[in-house]
């Protein structure tokens, strides 16, 4: 397996006061402020023409549109609940960083009310021009900005639908000589909202993108979609979809048990079920989790396809990135819940001083704890 670095919190290394100064220093940065009521620009995705900057709306991709647990109860039947569509209410309010006088009780309500968001999501790319070039040209996608980091050899580029404080991002990691991922059988796909498949699908086709599934109801249900790969073999699902203002709207991951992964998501993360799907035809059950409705933000889709309880994660897929108000608390509520591992404590990242917490699902997908105050600093 390849060992390569990410700047993606915890797995930054340690730095110097000179080290600081020179990652700043070799930042390139490009923010496109975007409002979340627009779309790409019809000329973004076109044959020919170079990007625009212009906000008109485009009928394609809409613009601001993963250990053994312990049980908490959770019925066998909730799997098989078919709709349960409900949108999270976050609560607003100082949390104390200590969690030494707070009950366990305590914690593990905390999580419901504290101010969570998905942030981004991290991946490895060997060519990371090659895919910026795919991604805003056939996705509709913007480069928001991109940094290289000369010393420690590799570079990181972020890319979405709107900026960063607001909206779920990607962010590609190149590690300078590696030109090749495994990406495993684990993770599964990223979604995006569009409103008309079969044309996105034409476009994509017509710059030379690769169709791996024809538009087309999806098995077992009415929502037509299509698949399609990146250049690095990164599959995303087109789903036609309404106007929405979060249209990177997934991140599918395949798990060894529904139940279990439900569990350790709502007690450890304070995600909400937000609906599955049981497809015994095709032999795979689905779960949607998030901290807001489908139509509206980006939503985790857990798969669990009958029979198979481990999968081969590769070094291609990262994490996922998610803002809280209080990384202390979080750690502590994961340790609680159980099912979980913590790779990193809670705590600010050397010259850095963004504070941040990472663990381990029950299957060992990697996730980052991000404090939201020090999130919005580090993007100033």
């Amino acid at each position: 397996m390849v060992q390569s670095k990410l700047r993606s919190y915890d797995s930054l290394p340690l730095l110097s006061t000179n080290n600081t100064r020179k990652r700043k220093e070799s930042q390139m940065v490009r923010v496109v402020p975007m409002a979340s009521s627009i779309r790409p620009t019809l000329s973004s995705l076109r044959f020919s023409p170079p990007l625009s900057s212009s906000s008109s709306r485009l009928s394609f991709f809409h613009l601001p549109s993963l250990s053994q647990s312990h049980s908490f109860g959770l019925k066998a039947s909730r799997v098989m609940r078919q709709d349960g569509n409900s949108a999270r209410v976050m609560a607003s309010g100082n949390v104390p960083q200590s969690v030494a006088a707070a009950s366990p009780e305590n914690v593990l309500e905390w999580v419901k009310q504290d101010n969570r968001r998905m942030l981004h999501v991290v991946y490895r790319v060997g060519d990371l021009d090659r895919t910026i070039k795919f991604y805003t040209e056939c996705l509709g996608m913007k480069l928001l900005r991109k940094r290289d980091i000369p010393e420690e050899r590799y570079t990181n580029a972020f890319l979405g639908y709107g900026p960063e404080d607001s909206h779920f991002v990607i962010e590609l990691t190149y590690n300078y000589g590696v030109d090749k991922y495994d990406i495993g059988t684990g993770f599964g796909h990223f979604g995006i909202a569009v409103d008309d498949v079969a044309k996105a699908v034409e476009l994509i086709r017509a710059k030379g993108g690769k169709i791996t599934r024809e538009p087309g109801p999806v098995k077992g249900g009415r929502s037509v979609i299509a698949f399609i790969e990146d250049p690095d073999g990164y599959k995303f699902e087109l789903i036609e979809r309404g106007p929405t203002p979060e249209p990177l709207c997934q991140v599918m991951l395949r798990v060894g048990d529904l139940n279990r992964s439900i569990e350790f998501y709502e007690k450890a993360f304070g995600m909400e079920l937000l609906r599955t799907r049981d497809n015994p035809e095709y032999k795979y059950t689905i779960a949607m989790l998030g901290y807001g409705p489908e139509d509206k933000s980006t939503v985790l889709e857990l798969t669990y396809n009958y029979g198979v309880t481990e999968y081969d994660k590769g070094n291609a897929y990262a994490q996922i990135a998610i803002g809280t108000d209080d990384v202390y608390k979080t750690a502590e509520v994961i340790k609680l819940a159980g099912g979980g591992k913590i790779t990193r404590e809670p705590g600010p990242l050397p010259g850095i001083n963004t504070k941040i917490t990472a663990c381990l699902d029950p299957d060992g997908w990697k996730s980052v704890f991000v404090d939201n105050v020090d999130f919005l600093k580090e993007l100033e």
